[in-house]
């Protein structure tokens, strides 16, 4: 099983969101590969398309490995278990953590034109895929302390045992294709060039133009 592109992915993850009774939906795409998944989903769903911003704290030397997340505001979390395996501590990472904060602010910055309205809606954060979970995990923990009506994590593809743990960080989970052979979000996808911050904005133009 392989999408075409993260497009591809977002209109396959859009058929398994559609039978949902849906609350003033707003589809916040992890930025950057999960903007272009929310926007074939917020279409579909007649939603709002948003950004989320989390920036995935990597362990040292493997950068691409997760051990933590920070958003714009609140609290890094971390992988307890990852951390107590690789002998660090909060404090070890937390000049990392202060360096990603300030790129998700910018980030926020340069995506949005003003604030968002969480309250009361129905709230589904997209990504392209789900690996170890903690940069979904840290937008779900920020956009529940802005109280939707419902949260929900929707991704096209993911690590089965990331699927279940994200439960309770969410009041639904949505994975067509959970994987116990995951490994990496690249190898599900023919094309999956790097997302640049013109495409999310260009998306974002898109759908508040309509």
């Amino acid at each position: 099983m392989r999408f075409a592109d993260r497009y591809d992915a977002g209109r396959v993850l859009a058929r398994a969101l559609v039978g949902e009774s849906w609350t003033a939906p707003l589809v916040l795409g992890l930025a950057r590969g999960g903007v272009p998944v929310a926007s074939e989903v917020a279409s579909a769903l007649h939603g709002e398309l948003g950004v989320a911003v989390a920036r995935k704290i990597g362990a040292p030397g493997h950068p691409e490995f997760g051990i933590g997340a920070v958003t714009a505001e609140g609290d890094p979390i971390f992988d307890e278990e990852a951390l107590l395996t690789l002998g660090l501590t909060r404090a070890d990472l937390a000049e990392r953590c202060e360096t990603e904060r300030r790129e998700a602010r910018r980030r926020l910055e340069l995506y949005r034109n003003g604030p968002v309205l969480l309250a009361g809606r129905d709230v589904l954060v997209v990504d392209d895929g789900l690996a170890t979970g903690v940069t979904a995990r840290a937008a779900l923990r920020e956009a529940r302390g802005h109280d939707p009506r419902r949260l929900v994590l929707a991704v096209p593809v993911g690590a089965a045992e990331s699927v279940r743990a994200l439960t309770a960080d969410a009041d639904l989970v949505v994975c067509p294709h959970p994987r116990t052979d995951f490994r990496a979000v690249g190898r599900f996808y023919r094309h999956f060039d790097q997302t640049t911050d013109d495409e999310v904005i260009k998306l974002l133009h898109q759908h508040r133009d309509h």
